[in-house]
């Protein structure tokens, strides 16, 4: 897969998991937030009065997309969130969550630094 492929392919997938979120209840506030020198954050929604910071992650192959989610992806995560709360003001509860998309089925996993 070319560097145009893959662009494509994590589009379409963060796409599929925007329209999952919305139909579970989401609110998105936010798609591809970069906090700055800290990250992205795919995507930022809310539901039920906490505020979900959703790392987004696919795999073409027979590989575990959650095999992606590394410590160290996930510390910037982390941080992002929080540079997010902080530059907006807000004082809210949240979360970190994984989405990962296999195969066009998605499952959503809450609470992911826990």
């Amino acid at each position: 897969m070319g560097r145009s492929d893959c662009r494509d392919f994590g589009n379409r997938n963060e796409e599929l998991a925007a329209r999952y979120l919305e139909g579970a209840g989401f609110v998105i506030f936010e798609r591809n937030f970069y906090a700055r020198k800290l990250g992205e954050i795919d995507i930022i929604a809310q539901k039920g009065g906490v505020l979900h910071f959703i790392e987004v992650k696919s795999a073409a192959a027979e590989f575990d997309p959650i095999y992606n989610l590394t410590p160290t992806k996930l510390q910037r995560v982390i941080r992002s969130a929080q540079y997010y709360l902080k530059s907006k003001g807000l004082d809210l509860p949240y979360c970190i969550d994984a989405l990962l998309i296999r195969r066009g089925k998605v499952e959503l996993i809450e609470n992911v630094t826990l």
